[in-house]
């Protein structure tokens, strides 16, 4: 079994990698990419890393996939494709930073689900631990900065926050036949069909451009910022999250991944050089405080967490919730 340290460690790494997405996607978007066409190529990009890796070192790991085709597939059509989607939908009624916190209320369906299924309480300590990394995200994010509410947004937005849940309890699954490894590329896989499908249908715009990208105020060519965002904001992303989530379990994995917020602000200040308020870092600092008490009192062990069969979608691979 994965020690706690080395969950921690796993759940950081893949928030680092997950907040570096912002300033890479955000180099594309800037050339005339639309928001849409970066994540299809960072998941399709993911995916493509990921396969072969699969086949080589986890070939009879591919049975475990077999085993739980919905699963898979409900991972990739909702925690994947399903996030970004949403995501993006929100943001077209909503300002980016109300749509990231009502995504972010993802750990507090967790907590939620958890207490629901094993009818066990969070401790005070839990539930405080949240609410402080919440509000030092909210800081971060700057939300009520020119702030846009709409109830078709707050919907989508919400929307996310269901998808986030989703990822994070069937990624803490314990004694799940699918290996962390081959769920991450199955699922980006699934996830990237479902994003393809829905730029060629027209629900979202898939543009791109083979123009340089600005970083670190040099330029770049277009490859390289979408080279990134496969092998680290998809393929180390996913699967350090797998791993951090079974090590951790889903409530104490998705708290620590809101450092993924002061991660995106860093990366955004390195690479872009955007400015950071000493607001901002009050709210980081109070973050990383709410990962640590969530973590030092957390209240819910990995094995606690699995899902009762009772809930099964694949029999003994239940994933089923409320992003």
């Amino acid at each position: 079994m994965v020690s706690s340290r080395s969950g921690v460690a796993f759940a950081v790494t893949s928030a680092i990698a997950f907040g570096m997405s912002g300033p890479f996607a955000k180099a594309l978007t800037d050339t005339g990419w639309s928001p849409e066409a970066a994540v299809l190529a960072r998941i399709v990009g993911g995916a493509v890393i990921l396969l072969p890796v699969v086949v080589l070192l986890r070939r009879g790991a591919l049975r475990g996939m077999l085993s739980a085709p919905v699963t898979v597939v409900a991972y990739g059509v909702i925690a994947v494709a399903g996030a970004q989607v949403c995501f993006f939908n929100a943001i077209q009624h909503l300002s980016v930073g109300v749509a990231l916190m009502l995504e972010y209320l993802g750990p507090v369906l967790v907590i939620g689900w958890i207490w629901i299924t094993t009818r066990r309480c969070p401790r005070p300590a839990t539930l405080a631990g949240v609410a402080l990394a919440l509000g030092g995200a909210l800081v971060v994010l700057d939300v009520f900065d020119g702030a846009v509410f709409d109830p078709v947004g707050v919907l989508w937005g919400l929307s996310a926050a269901v998808c986030l849940a989703f990822y994070f309890v069937v990624s803490a699954k314990q004694g799940d036949a699918v290996d962390p490894l081959v769920l991450s590329a199955a699922g980006l896989a699934v996830g990237a069909i479902v994003v393809g499908v829905a730029g060629m249908s027209g629900m979202v715009p898939l543009q791109v451009s083979t123009n340089d990208v600005a970083l670190d105020g040099r330029a770049w060519p277009w490859w390289t910022a979408v080279a990134v965002l496969a092998l680290v904001s998809a393929a180390v992303a996913y699967v350090f999250g797998i791993m951090a989530s079974r090590a951790l379990g889903a409530s104490t994995a998705s708290v620590i991944a809101l450092v993924e917020v002061l991660c995106a602000v860093g990366a955004a200040w390195l690479l872009l050089g955007e400015t950071v308020s000493l607001t901002q870092i009050a709210g980081g600092t109070a973050i990383l405080t709410g990962a640590a008490v969530v973590q030092w009192r957390s209240d819910a062990p990995p094995p606690a967490e699995a899902l009762p069969a009772s809930a099964g979608m694949d029999g003994s691979h239940g994933v089923s919730v409320l992003p």
